[in-house]
């Protein structure tokens, strides 16, 4: 395993669960970053403003974050732009179609107990699984 750092990944964990926490406790609202998303475009007034924030706050930490550890995010470069486009559809058509994402399901459904996250969590995480091993040792993709 490559670049592994467990002090940072602990702790970037229990900022990621604080925040669906306090999003939780004080808004009582699940901190599915998709629902947040197309929430932008369905909803109007104040229950917007709590997405605008919630999204702008995810950008800002990255940035904050790339200022103090500039050596820490690697941009990929000649990454195949079919590949992007592909998986980036198959995102957005399995958050859909899984009725949410990674985050929703991954941290906040699990946190609840929720069989339905459990099955979904477990399905993105045999999904990404497979598509590593296709890419890497079937269509021998170097990435």
């Amino acid at each position: 395993m490559q670049n592994f750092t467990p002090v940072t990944a602990l702790i970037g964990g229990a900022l990621i669960g604080l925040s669906a926490f306090l999003l939780f406790w004080f808004n009582g609202r699940i901190a599915g970053i998709s629902s947040i998303m197309s929430g932008l475009y369905t909803t109007q007034g104040s229950n917007r403003h709590w997405r605008m924030a919630f999204l702008a706050g995810l950008m800002l930490g990255a940035f904050i974050w790339q200022g103090f550890h500039p050596e820490a995010v690697a941009v990929r470069q000649n990454y195949p732009l079919p590949l992007i486009l592909i998986g980036g559809f198959l995102v957005g058509f399995g958050t859909r179609l899984g009725s949410g994402c990674t985050s929703g399901h991954g941290i906040c459904g699990i946190a609840l107990f929720s069989p339905r996250s459990i099955a979904a969590t477990l399905t993105f995480m045999a999904c990404g699984l497979l598509t590593v091993y296709l890419i890497r040792h079937i269509f021998l993709i170097a990435v």
